[in-house]
């Protein structure tokens, strides 16, 4: 286990590095970062003074190696629009997405694993046909499009949630259906393929032979074998939130880092678009982490299969 943890440590240490090495990079090859700072018409005096007050006239290796030695401390400056520390405004609207997302987590969690569940326990009902049928749907409709319908139905047309802005649990609610669906549905799937797999399994057999209840062969023996792959996407999925709420806050006027950095993409505030990508790739890697320990607790042969010697994880 202590290897195990080690590694994951090690992998998240190298994929942070990463991370900043890319954003730095593909920063630079959008274009000119002060391009969207210099007012038109500036004269030359004007644009050299603010690339030196920047750190934009020194050579690209001299740049990048400051960079990453600022961003590993999270040090990365005052956004060129706010006119304070870029890490302080993302900070600031970190709750909001994060709240934003334990909510679409929860939601996809409950609607897919009880989907995914009954249409492995009813396979080839009409149970099973609903299920796979709202997967599909759930995966094909885009969350900007399911955004704004939710928008017209629940808050234009009958009046029962706030369309936009943060305003408790009311306003949260719309944005967190919308960045549910696709992982909800993703899960459907996922569970029910794994559900149906384990109950064709040798041992669910045996179980059933013995004369154990069915209701106690699908707890103790085909969910608890399902619940590592559903565990699995759970990691990947928080990938897929933050990258989501993105554009789900911006649906919403939701007041999150998603809509931040969205602004600050548009407006190409560089410090600000570093930082945010800093806290998402922080917050992934600690919940891909997170999952995986759970995982070894769930199934205890993943972390010895990690220890073995000469094993990658």
């Amino acid at each position: 286990m202590a290897y195990f943890i080690l590694n994951r440590i090690l992998h998240a240490a190298a994929v942070l590095f990463g991370v900043v090495s890319l954003t730095f990079l593909l920063l630079h090859l959008g274009g000119d970062p002060l391009a969207g700072l210099v007012p038109p018409g500036a004269s030359p005096e004007v644009e050299a003074q603010l690339r030196h007050a920047y750190g934009l006239d020194r050579p690209l290796p001299e740049q990048y190696a400051t960079f990453v030695g600022r961003a590993m401390v999270g040090d990365f400056g005052e956004s060129w629009r706010q006119g304070r520390p870029a890490l302080t405004a993302v900070l600031e609207r970190l709750p909001a997405t994060i709240e934003l997302t334990v909510a679409a987590t929860v939601l996809s969690t409950a609607v897919g694993c009880t989907l995914g569940v009954l249409a492995a326990a009813h396979e080839g009902s009409a149970w099973d046909w609903l299920a796979r049928t709202a997967a599909i749907l759930g995966q094909a409709i885009p969350a900007f499009w399911l955004g704004a319908m939710l928008i017209l139905v629940f808050a234009v047309r009958l009046h029962w949630l706030p369309a936009s802005g943060m305003t408790g649990p009311a306003g949260v609610l719309l944005p967190a259906l919308a960045l549910a669906a696709c992982p909800a549905a993703t899960l459907t799937r996922l569970v029910r393929a794994a559900m149906i797999d384990n109950l064709r399994a040798d041992y669910v057999r045996t179980a059933r032979a013995k004369g154990l209840p069915e209701r106690a062969v699908m707890r103790e023996h085909a969910l608890r074998n399902a619940a590592l792959p559903a565990l699995a996407y759970a990691g990947l999925q928080a990938g897929f939130l933050f990258g989501g709420a993105v554009i789900v806050e911006g649906v919403f006027a939701y007041p999150g880092i998603g809509s931040l950095a969205l602004d600050a993409v548009f407006t190409r505030d560089v410090p600000l678009v570093e930082a945010f990508v800093w806290i998402v790739a922080i917050l992934i890697l600690v919940v891909n982490t997170g999952t995986a320990l759970l995982a070894t607790t769930i199934d205890p042969r993943l972390a010895l299969a990690a220890d073995a010697p000469g094993t990658a994880s």
